[in-house]
């Protein structure tokens, strides 16, 4: 359950600012103009504080509710600008297109890769196969996990392919990340682009109807998220 305690709005004023900056592409600025029109009166450095601090812990509750998904994966990154240097979002959907998980990383090596992996595959099993791009550092992150696989007797090896063009999904699956970070203007600090962009992918696992619902909005499963 998400925490307002402390906070001096109302929650529905809190989730609906959120909800309309991690779903559309606007700047904090551009938000608090909107939310003016509309009768609030709050600062853009506030809708900051509400993001970094709502966004993660919103998204944590998409991943624990999101339906089960198919066990053919498409890995791939990519990157994200924070204090003018490019980061790496690491990124997995299942055949489909369903996000499965994502990571933001400070680096693209090996131990990036490993971490990645690991993450995904404790949230959401092993998988049959993975599909990634020419990446060596993904390959070797993949093999390492089926050499511990192999060697604990922990569960089948995973099926590795590195076929780039079964990663268009992936590729396509991008751009609404891109799109809705874009007007942002680039992020001052890792961990708040950390937790911006656990929102967004939360608010795009809602978009592809991932979240369980009973004829609601978008937004009413965003809210419902930190009950």
């Amino acid at each position: 359950m998400t925490d307002f305690k402390g906070v001096h709005y109302p929650k529905s004023v809190i989730l609906h600012a959120v909800f309309f900056y991690l779903r559309y592409a606007v700047s904090y600025r551009e938000l608090e103009e909107i939310l003016a029109e509309r009768g609030g009166t709050v600062d853009h450095a506030t809708l900051n504080r509400w993001v970094v601090k709502f966004a993660p812990q919103i998204a944590d509750s998409a991943q624990a509710r999101k339906c089960s998904t198919a066990t053919s994966w498409r890995m791939d990154e990519t990157y994200i600008k924070v204090k003018g240097r490019c980061t790496y979002l690491y990124r997995a959907v299942n055949r489909d297109g369903k996000t499965l998980d994502f990571m933001l990383s400070e680096r693209r090596d090996l131990a990036a890769a490993r971490r990645f992996f690991r993450r995904a595959i404790g949230s959401n099993g092993l998988p049959e196969r993975i599909v990634i791009d020419k990446s060596g550092a993904n390959l070797a992150g993949l093999q390492a996990i089926n050499v511990i696989l192999k060697f604990t007797g922990r569960g089948r090896m995973t099926e590795i392919r590195q076929v780039k063009y079964m990663n268009n999904i992936l590729e396509q699956d991008h751009r609404f990340i891109k799109r809705i970070t874009r007007p942002m203007m680039g992020f001052k600090a890792f961990h708040s682009a950390a937790a911006t962009i656990a929102g967004i992918e939360a608010v795009h696992m809602i978009r592809k109807e991932q979240i369980p619902a009973d004829g609601e909005t978008a937004f009413q499963i965003f809210a419902g998220l930190t009950a």
